[in-house]
């Protein structure tokens, strides 16, 4: 059912920058970032390259999981501003040519929100059946429950924390005698009242939507999803039909379902789970904790020995299943992942970045990865656990708390890195060997060659049995353009067959180099920890 859905057309030049708003710039001195803040720092984000932004939650929220408990969803969270300042925001992004995306958490809601307040009550009403209530006080279920905190006999189901209450979108299987049909009037007005938040915000200028665990609003779906994928058709239908410009990216991690549900993008996430690591682990993380590096076998880890194969495994049966129905997207991190940094050396990451944005689909970077800013080990804050080290302050100057905030170090949202060597945006312009000259260069040669664009179709050209080699290529839409990308994160020189026709990395048909590479015919030598693109 995917052709249903047209797929905006700025997607296929599209780059997309993360912004953790309580991190990423203060405008008032308060210790938090803010919208204005973000707004002031707009053409620092077009320098990188980039043109499209995803602001993680905004809303008016207790703050208990970092704004992933939203308490109303129109109105924004006075620590960031007011609505005024978020449509300023949209309005200046859009003079600059970039597009804005909002984070959409449709899953649940705080348990301050008004419509939990009326659903708790003992007597039936218009929010009676938001939420997923049992029949009693002291009946349990399979997921998460909390009960005797309501006015109501019964018990609710959560979809995280304890503040977290699930909206009710229906049960695909239902067991018990209170779990409602995804066709139920109260899983139809669930859906119908998040088309009209969505409505709201795409009025006012947001350009789009990332959706925050969009795989799992109908319960008991089993493994194919089919009532979710259904959900989601009717409400991004019914918001497409009004809005044909406006993106969607899913939080779902298949992405032949998730086109098929109707959004434009599913990421690949970093995900692990119980030691087994996903494709996008097996490149960039294959550990079990943030700093860890001993037996990490990831293959951008110089050491590690890890083969590119095991990831193409993953990746290429996924990438031609949706190849032309939409975007299956990177990610250098995001606020939910550990960084590269200081896992990854600066090294490590450039020839990382220089696959993640030159790969099919549209990149998202995360703020300060384009730094290399590190993770860092730190005590949770608003429900962050390990997820903290990966949201502390942007690092713009060596000024009183980085640039990041003139307030008094001890009121910020989370402390700077205190490193006298930690990485800054005004110290790496000066370098032109920095991640953030890297960074801007990759992004630059994206915008300038059509055969980079997300849609742009890729094909394997060298993944040898033995050795850290991988080269693709990448070729325009109309034909008239083909690169070839080819890489060695090791620390061995390699020497790989592709057709390169005689390129070599000083001639003009090199378009970027990282390290020593040297191509000759259809032989391509590649030095250690390099990476090179070439046109053919």
């Amino acid at each position: 059912m995917t052709s249903q859905f047209t797929r905006p057309a700025w997607l296929d030049t599209a780059v997309f920058y993360e912004i953790y708003p309580q991190s990423f710039c203060d405008s008032n001195g308060d210790g938090i970032g803010d919208i204005p803040g973000i707004t002031g720092k707009l053409d620092y984000i077009a320098s990188l390259g980039c043109n499209a932004l995803w602001i993680n939650p905004c809303y008016d929220s207790p703050f208990k999981d970092a704004g992933y408990d939203v308490r109303d969803y129109r109105k924004v969270a006075p620590r960031y501003g007011t609505n005024d300042d978020l449509v300023e925001l949209f309005h200046q992004a859009h003079a600059r040519g970039i597009h804005v995306l909002l984070d959409l958490v449709p899953g649940h809601t705080s348990e301050e929100h008004a419509w939990f307040k009326e659903s708790q009550r003992a007597q039936r009403n218009e929010y009676s059946d938001r939420y997923i209530w049992t029949n009693s006080a002291f009946e349990g279920y399979t997921m998460p429950f909390i009960g005797g905190e309501s006015e109501r006999n019964a018990t609710y189901i959560l979809n995280f924390f304890k503040c977290q209450p699930a909206l009710n979108y229906g049960f695909a299987k239902r067991d018990r005698p209170w779990q409602m049909s995804p066709d139920s009037p109260a899983a139809k007005a669930t859906r119908d009242a998040m088309v009209d938040i969505m409505r709201f915000w795409l009025a006012l200028g947001c350009d789009g939507f990332r959706v925050d665990m969009a795989n799992s609003l109908v319960k008991n779906d089993g493994d194919d999803k089919p009532e979710t994928i259904k959900a989601w058709q009717e409400m991004l239908g019914t918001i497409k039909a009004e809005f044909p410009q406006a993106a969607f990216v899913s939080e779902w991690g298949v992405p032949a379902q998730a086109l098929e549900a109707g959004f434009d993008m599913d990421f690949y996430l970093d995900w692990r789970f119980d030691g087994k690591p996903n494709g996008y682990n097996l490149l960039a993380r294959n550990t079990d904790n943030a700093l860890d590096t001993a037996g990490d076998r990831s293959y951008f880890s110089a050491s590690g020995g890890g083969s590119v194969q095991e990831f193409l495994s993953q990746y290429i049966p996924q990438y031609q299943a949706i190849r032309g129905k939409g975007y299956f997207c990177f990610i250098t991190c995001n606020h939910d992942t550990p960084r590269l940094a200081p896992r990854l050396t600066t090294r490590e990451q450039q020839v990382a970045f220089g696959m993640f944005l030159t790969m099919p689909g549209v990149p998202f970077i995360y703020y300060g990865d384009e730094i290399g800013m590190r993770y860092r080990d730190l005590p949770t804050k608003e429900g962050g656990y390990a997820r903290t080290g990966s949201r502390t302050p942007m690092q713009w100057d060596t000024s009183n708390n980085m640039g990041f905030s003139a307030g008094d170090p001890q009121s910020l949202y989370l402390p700077v890195d205190p490193d006298p060597q930690a990485p800054n945006v005004a110290e790496q312009e000066q370098r032109p060997d920095s991640m953030l000259a890297w960074v801007r260069s990759l992004l630059s040669l994206r915008a300038d060659h059509p055969a980079l664009r997300a849609k742009a179709p890729m094909t394997v050209l060298a993944q040898p049995a033995q050795g850290r080699s991988f080269a693709y290529s990448r070729i325009a839409e109309d034909g008239s353009e083909r690169l070839v990308i080819a890489m060695n994160p090791g620390l061995e020189s390699e020497t790989i067959t592709v057709p390169v026709q005689g390129n070599t990395a000083e001639n003009p048909d090199t378009l970027l180099c990282l390290g020593r590479v040297s191509a000759h015919g259809d032989t391509v030598e590649l030095g250690p920890q390099s990476f090179a693109v070439v046109r053919v």
